[in-house]
Parts: structure tokens; sequence; C-alpha cells
């Protein structure tokens, strides 16, 4: 048996190599070549794996891992900060769905236990290809990234209570008090466990993970971890539930722990190997006969789930008051089936609700729709775009209402800033400190909300649109600074505020220093990179322990500046990173003399003495007694027994002992 099994998985790994090269070539994301991979591998396709028993085997550890790091990821302080679009959002989506389903399922005559189930299916979305995506593009922190995640985040939540009542759906018959004890022990069940979760996580994993950590053997703590992990969820499994539930209780009683992100980086690279095998076994359960023998239907299928997963992830999104912009790509980014969908779907079938066939139909076409969504999440910002150009409500195209703004005709040569997060803050206490008119405009309600009571100039508002720019008198103001963190937004914002105020100074924040040339090219003055300013800060605060002058340390932030916009907008195109500059400071030292009476220098100003040309020193300051003159200047008239600390090139040629008298006293 072990043969075989060793067999299989060089056998999948091989084709999956091959496989994701090929994807990457072609811009396809990992999860998809892991379904092409089953796909093709596959008893279905190919061939080459004939047996999935070993495969499900490692795919349902898979599945484990995956629900075990999703449990160490959930802390109540980080959804305190998505509250809004956690609980909200994430409601209205998952029970827009749920009813839209039902509504579908009862149309087709199916009961009422299999359209809610359907409805469990079709709410799940990806969260894998979504976050993938989001953090690729840098996207993360824009508004539509920021709801999308809080909504995918209630999704993961929420599939543990689906899980729990699957069986419950599945239990047709029976008589009315088996069904009402039926219904009772699921409840007894989960006190019962939350009652171990809060003890285990109060009392004994805290100050067993504290003993195994004391050793700072890796290895223990790891096996610590997953004997953690397998245990709760193997009590779990014997309790009736399933041992994914197990494994999601077991995170969370870690993630209680001051020590969820050390455990967290332990079981990553596990649960990125074991998810990717369940995506493959995912891709072996399609049945190309089937997709052949039934293409019109499965294409039909695969559409409406689209369209239906869409529509809901948009009215959500409006719901919560983003303009139909944001919305549309929130609901193209959730547009797809999830990870849990099929978690769910195996142990709806093991519980009677539906049958082989429809269980097909609704694999081939979740399986469509992940390989889809991708290619529509790429072209979402001009699909949002061109929706953006129908003939609809003002209001719902730019989230903004000129009732709110009062009267702005005094507004003049003023700073409009878009985007309030900390760097607005920063921008806006500026200008209030220096006495500059400025106005804001920001997408996030709660935000406008709580500023605005604040007595801030702020209002919520689409600043890709023309016409809320014009209200902002845009054509009067002198500056605009762009502040949010989503780049193709900030390019359209670029070129809608160069076409109605060519003179308008334009600076930017970027992300990364590769969207410096395309800015520049679209008509922003400045474009600020997130990378080079920490890069920057890096190295100076290294230089300043090196005791270099403060002066030659501006002198090559400036060099490191220019150098960077040349070559970015030469080259169209990020070649390097800054990390690849080397800052070789091994060759530099710094000495301290002192000033004898036999000193050439004794009585001579720094000017006069040249020890920057003559001899490579440059002076740091001078110790004067108790005195320190720090960045002295040039007319500064060296004394006896003054000593000076400077920096010196160890090329340099050695400083001849005449010149500070006696002897170098000592190096530093």
């Amino acid at each position: 048996m072990e043969f075989f099994l060793f067999k299989e998985l060089l056998l999948i790994l091989l084709f999956s190599i091959f496989v994701l090269l090929v994807g990457y070539r072609l811009g396809i994301p990992p999860i998809v070549g892991f379904i092409l991979t089953g796909i093709f591998a596959g008893p279905h396709g190919l061939g080459l794996i004939e047996k999935m028993d070993h495969v499900e085997s490692i795919a349902q550890l898979g599945v484990i891992l995956l629900l075990f790091g999703i449990g160490m990821e959930f802390s109540l302080k980080k959804l305190g900060e998505i509250r809004r679009q956690f609980l909200l959002g994430g409601s209205l989506q998952v029970g827009l769905t749920i009813l839209a389903s039902i509504a579908i399922g009862r149309f087709l005559q199916r009961s009422w236990e299999e359209a809610i189930f359907l409805g469990f299916l079709l709410s799940m979305s990806s969260t894998a290809i979504v976050l993938g995506i989001l953090e690729h593009e840098g996207e993360t922190e824009s508004p539509h990234g920021k709801i999308s995640i809080a909504i995918l985040i209630f999704q993961d939540m929420i599939a543990i209570p689906m899980l729990l009542l699957i069986p419950l759906l599945g239990n047709k018959g029976g008589s009315e008090t088996g069904q009402h004890l039926f219904l009772l022990w699921p409840v007894l069940k989960g006190i019962f466990i939350l009652s171990m979760v809060f003890f285990l996580a109060r009392f004994i994993v805290p100050h067993l993970l504290l003993s195994v950590s004391r050793t700072r053997n890796k290895e223990l703590f790891l096996v610590s971890v997953l004997t953690l992990c397998f245990s709760v969820a193997w009590l779990s499994s014997s309790l009736g539930l399933s041992l994914t539930v197990g494994a999601f209780l077991a995170g969370l009683i870690v993630s209680e722990s001051d020590y969820r992100n050390e455990a967290f980086n332990h079981i990553f690279p596990f649960q990125a190997l074991f998810i990717s095998f369940f995506f493959i076994s995912v891709g072996m359960l399609l049945d190309l006969k089937f997709i052949f023998s039934e293409p019109g239907i499965i294409l039909f299928l695969s559409l409406c789930l689209l369209f239906l997963k869409m529509s809901t992830g948009i009215l959500t999104t409006f719901l919560l008051g983003l303009p139909i912009r944001v919305a549309v790509l929130v609901g193209i980014a959730l547009s797809q089936a999830g990870e849990f969908s099929f978690v769910l779907a195996k142990v709806g079938i093991s519980h009677g609700l539906g049958s082989d066939y429809y269980y097909q139909l609704f694999l081939t076409s979740s399986v469509c729709t992940l390989l889809i969504s991708p290619i529509l999440i790429h072209f979402s910002p001009q699909i949002a775009a061109w929706i953006s150009l129908l003939p609809l409500p003002q209001k719902w195209k730019t989230g903004f209402n000129k009732e709110e703004m009062g009267n702005q005709q005094e507004l003049q040569n003023h700073v409009i800033i878009i985007g309030f997060g900390l760097s607005g803050q920063t921008v806006s206490m500026a200008c209030k400190s220096a006495g500059v008119p400025y106005i804001i405009l920001e997408m996030n309600p709660d935000i406008v909300r709580l500023q605005k009571k604040l007595g801030e100039p702020i209002h919520f508002g689409d600043a890709t649109h023309l016409s809320v720019l014009k209200y902002l008198h845009f054509h009067q103001a002198k500056a605009v600074v762009v502040l949010i963190n989503d780049p193709i937004a900030t390019q359209n914002i670029i070129k809608v505020a160069r076409k109605i105020n060519p003179t308008i100074f334009i600076i930017v924040r970027a992300r990364y220093a590769r969207e410096v040339a395309p800015m520049k090219q679209l008509g922003a003055d400045e474009v600020v990179p997130d990378e080079l300013g920490t890069s920057i800060e890096v190295f100076v605060r290294l230089l300043r322990q090196y005791h270099v002058p403060e002066d030659e340390v501006n002198t090559f932030i400036a060099k490191i500046r220019a150098h960077v916009n040349e070559y970015y907008i030469a080259q169209q195109a990020l070649k390097t990173k800054l990390s690849d500059v080397k800052l070789d400071l091994s060759q530099v030292e710094i000495i301290s003399s002192r000033i004898h009476s036999n000193s050439t220098l004794l009585g001579k100003s720094l000017s006069q003495a040249q020890l920057r040309n003559l001899h490579g020193l440059s002076v740091l300051f001078i110790r004067r007694g108790t005195e320190i003159l720090s960045n002295p200047s040039a007319d500064t008239q060296l004394k006896e027994n003054d000593i000076l600390v400077m920096v010196r090139d160890q090329q340099s040629p050695l400083v001849d002992r005449e010149l500070f008298g006696q002897s170098v006293l000592g190096e530093g």
C-alpha cells in the first residue's frame, strides 16, 4: 500500500508542477491550477490516479488544517475593527443568497430542507482565491478589499453552524418526540463543546504551550500544536460532530493564547501543502463524461451561479452605503463558489440532501465558477467603469450628497485630501496648523460620520467621478493629495483631476515604486511610494548609528530619490528593488583624536585645516571639556585638548601623527 501511495503522490506532484508552471505563464491562480491537475490526472481524465481513497484522505487532512488555521486567525479585536462590514455585510450577503436559493429551490419543487441546503452551498465564496488576488494587486486595504475580506471571514465563521445544521436538515423522518430530541441534542452538544473550549483556552492550553515554549525546541512545539489540533478534532468527531468543526475549535483554543502567531507560522507550510491536495481531490471528482454529456446545462448553471453571487454581493455593498463602482468590484470578487461549498456538499450528500446527479451538477458548475471568476476579477475595474456609465441615479454612482455639502462658494486655493486614513489625518493637521484651507473626501461612511462630529470638513463620495470633484470646486483648488489604497481608483482620479484642472498640483501616495512611472505619465506631479519611504527610513536610522552627519544623510536621500525616479520613468517598469541597493558600511570607521600642544592644527579653523580634502576626515562633533560642539561650522577654531570625533574611509591613507600631535588616542 505504501508503494502505491508514494507513486500516486509522486504523479500528482509532478503533474501539478507542470500545470502550475503553465498556469503561471497564463496568469492562472494556483488554486485553479490544482483543480485542473485533479481534472486531468484523475480517474475521469488521463487516469494517472485510478484510486482516490488515499488522495481524499490527504485532502481531508488539508481541510482540517485549513479550519485549524481559520480558528487561530479568529480574533475578537480584529473583528471589532470591521464589525459593521463583518456583521451587517456578512449577514446580508449570506442571508440574501440563502433566501434567493430557497426561492429557486422551491420553484424547482425541491423540499424545504434541500432548498435551505442549496442556500448554504451557494452562500460561500473562495477565501483563498479572493485573498490571493487582492494581496497580489495590493488592494487588501481598498474599500472593496476591506468589505470582501470582512464578508469572507463571516462566511468562514457561519460555515460552522451550517455544518451542525446539515444533519438536522437531513433528518426527515421519525416521530414528533424523536424530532424534538434530535433538535435538543445538537444544542446540548454545542453547550458542552463551547464550555470545554472555554476551559481549555483559559486554564489548560496557555500553561501547556508555555511549558513547551520554554524548551525552545521547535519540533516539540510543532508536535504539541498538531496533537492539540487532532485531539480536539477527534473528540469532536466522537461526539457526533465533524472533524472540521473540531479543528476549528482547536484553532480557537490556540488563538486565545500568547502563542497564536508562533503556532500559525509552524502550521502554515503544512496547511498550504495539504490544502493543495484538497483542490486536487475536488478536480478528481469531476466526471468529464458527465461534463460532455450535459455541457449546456452546466454552462447555464455556472452563469446563473455567477450572476446570483454577483447580484447579492452588489446589493449587499450598496445597502452598506457604498457607490455602485465599489459594489460591482465586491460582487465580482465574491461571485465564485467557496472551499466550504465542497465540504458542505459532501456532508449534505452523506445525510441524504440531494442525489448524485445534482451533486455532480453542483460540483461541475462550482468548479467552472472557480475557473471563470479570476478572469472576471481581472476585468472588474473595466466592468465597474462601464456600469457607472449607465443612466443610473447620480447618488448610486458617486455616493455623494450635494445637500450635505452646504455652501462652499468661498473655497479657493484649497487642498483636496482624498482618503482619510492615518496619512490623510496627518495632512489635514498640517494644513490646519499652517492655515491652509482644505476639504476631505472619504469612502468609509463610518469615518465620515465620526469626523463630521469632530468638525472636519469631510464628505462621502467617489473621487473617480467628474461631478464629485467639480462640486468640491476642484477648478479653484491649488493641490490635491490622493491617499487611498486602491491603485486603479488612484489612476482614474489622476486622469479626472488633470482633465478638470490642468494646472493643479497632484501628489499621490503609491504602494510600490513600480507605480511611480505610470502615475506620472497620467499626470501626477509627485508620486511617493510607500516601499521607498520605508526603505529610506530604515537606512537613515542605520546611518545615524554610524554617526554619519545629517547633511550627508540628506544628500544621500536626495540622490536615492532622484535615482529611483529617473530609473522607473526610463524603464517604465520595476527591474530592481530598492532592497538591492547595498550600503557597504564595513569600509567606514569612526575615530576620535585629541588636539595636542604640538599639533599642526592648533589655532586653525576647520576650513583652514582642510581635514576632508587632504586627509579624508569628516568631523561629526567636537568635545571641548564638558561642552559638545555638534555640527561645528567651518569657522570653528581648534584649541588644545579638543577631541574631534570623525568619520574616516578605511581606504584613506593613515593620518600623520604630527597632524594631531603625539598620537591618535583611540577609535570608536
